[in-house]
């Protein structure tokens, strides 16, 4: 009598509960994906209300999304426009050197606004999920970097499963993945990316870039995935960037279920500890 009785109440329990743990699943999934499908809005007359409330809650956002992707669409252009203009006129410039400086300070300009719009608009919320080999896009995205890098060729290297099948955004996740091994080449002279599979299925996958650089003060791991925030005076690109390359990384990173971490290595130099949903 007392098992049936324990039985039924953890019958009960669960069917109480099912609604709660659907709505829950439900927020995870649109926090993963602006364009997740509704909530079915069925059940009880409660259940449903609050299932079309959360549906109405998330086309509110979707459309807040998409109004911000086009009011930025919009501002990029305009900002474009006189930096064009500015560079048109630089190229007549009589003065090779100061022509140089100028086309230099443009460039500058024009990759800090490419890239405060990219933070800001958040591309990688509307692109949608697919099944992405994680170990052949580290590979590609390593083998660009060598490329672009040559110099450093010999200190940028792989360690990992030939292949590891996710879900993710493959643009996005490329992206975050250039972030982090552009940034160990840029202040650690060397990109050694190692991938790690899953330990058991629902366990993340993990990945870690490290470089040979002096590292940073503890103080600063976290403030420097703060936007426009750099630990060097310079605003040159090819010294302080435009202090969004890591904030960008979090954020793909975190819209994916995952995150990132920055830590100093014990024998000197820095890792970036990202995990992603295996």
């Amino acid at each position: 009598m007392t098992l049936a009785a324990g039985l039924l109440i953890l019958w009960a329990v669960r069917r109480l509960t099912r609604p709660v743990r659907a709505l829950a699943e439900a927020a995870e999934r649109l926090g993963r994906d602006v364009n997740a499908p509704p909530m079915p809005e069925a059940g009880p007359t409660e259940v449903a209300k609050a299932a079309h409330a959360f549906n109405t809650m998330a086309e509110r956002i979707r459309r807040f999304v998409g109004d911000r992707t086009q009011m930025l669409a919009a501002i990029g252009h305009d900002l474009r426009t006189p930096i064009t203009r500015l560079r048109l006129r630089a190229e007549f410039m009589d003065d090779d050197e100061q022509r140089r400086k100028m086309l230099s300070d443009l460039d500058e300009m024009e990759a800090m606004v490419a890239a405060t719009l990219a933070f800001a608009r958040d591309d990688s919320a509307g692109e949608p999920t697919a099944p992405l080999d994680l170990a052949a896009l580290c590979r590609t995205v390593l083998d660009e970097a060598a490329d672009a890098r040559p110099d450093l060729a010999e200190a940028i290297g792989y360690e990992g499963p030939e292949r590891l099948v996710v879900q993710a955004r493959p643009v996005a996740l490329k992206r975050a993945l250039a972030n982090l091994i552009g940034n160990a080449l840029a202040y650690g002279g060397a990109a050694r990316l190692v991938l790690t599979a899953p330990e058991a299925p629902g366990r993340p996958v993990r990945l870690a870039v490290e470089d040979n650089g002096p590292g940073i003060p503890p103080e600063s791991l976290e403030a420097v995935f703060q936007p426009f925030r750099r630990l060097e005076a310079s605003r040159n690109r090819e010294t302080g960037g435009t202090g969004l390359g890591l904030p960008i990384a979090r954020n793909i990173l975190r819209a994916h279920g995952g995150d990132v971490v920055l830590r100093n290595r014990p024998g000197g130099g820095l890792v970036a500890l990202a995990n992603l949903p295996g």
